[in-house]
């Protein structure tokens, strides 16, 4: 699973997620990307099971970027614990994710396969996805 080496602190604040993702909203290395159209975080688990099922649809042709990394680490409190004594430990990370943001890319295999390729993956994620072609001029 996809985690920091190291960070600079332990412990970060939840944020929001407003707006639209301005960054890694194109498609930039395959011919066909698999597109976010909801805000959501999207666990390093879920990056992990979505490539697998990409990865064993294709048999080994082709080549798969993952466009986000799970780099916001959530924490919880133990079970049946009471009130106050500071924020819990990080259980997991997380990839924040915009409308927008292109989740994985593919390249070296036909439409057909890459788009159900895709759909499988989709199935991992909480959110509605859209899948992208690359247009021809860039």
């Amino acid at each position: 699973m996809l985690s920091p080496r190291r960070t600079k602190f332990r412990k970060q604040h939840r944020g929001r997620m407003q707006g639209l993702a301005s960054r890694g909203n194109v498609i930039n290395f395959g011919d066909f990307g698999l597109q976010a159209l909801e805000p959501h975080w999207i666990t390093s688990r879920q990056i992990e099971s979505g490539r697998r099922a990409m990865t064993r649809y294709i048999k080994r042709g082709g080549k798969i970027w993952i466009r986000i990394f799970p780099d916001k680490p959530v924490t919880m409190r133990p079970a049946e614990t009471r009130m106050g004594s500071g924020k819990g430990n990080p259980e997991y990370w997380v990839a924040v994710v915009k409308p927008g943001r292109i989740i994985y890319e593919i390249a070296g295999v036909p439409e057909d396969i890459a788009r159900e390729a895709m759909r499988l993956a989709s199935h991992k994620f909480p959110i509605k996805t859209k899948f992208l072609v690359r247009d021809s001029q860039g």
